[in-house]
């Protein structure tokens, strides 16, 4: 399994934006629609890696700070992900 380890910066949310998003239900930030911009991206081969790289990013000062927040995502295998689409989908 490969993971990707991503540095990004946090967007600031002014207070009235944030009050009328939890007042609908809503997360304040979504990061399939507007994803934060990237500072840093680094793989790893397994979790033990990513965890220690992301440790590693952890220690900067930005991050420190509240300003940029680091991310471990899992991507698997490529050779999985073509296996997987070419399956036929069993009928329930």
């Amino acid at each position: 399994m490969r993971y990707l380890i991503v540095r990004t910066d946090i967007r600031p949310v002014e207070s009235p934006a944030m009050e009328t998003v939890w007042a609908d239900g809503r997360s304040v930030r979504d990061e399939r629609t507007t994803p934060e911009p990237r500072r840093q991206t680094v793989l790893a081969q397994d979790r033990a890696a990513a965890l220690d790289l992301a440790r590693a990013l952890s220690a900067m000062g930005a991050v420190r700070s509240g300003r940029q927040r680091v991310k471990i995502i899992r991507v698997g295998d490529p050779k999985s992900w073509q296996s997987r689409d070419l399956q036929p989908v069993p009928d329930a």
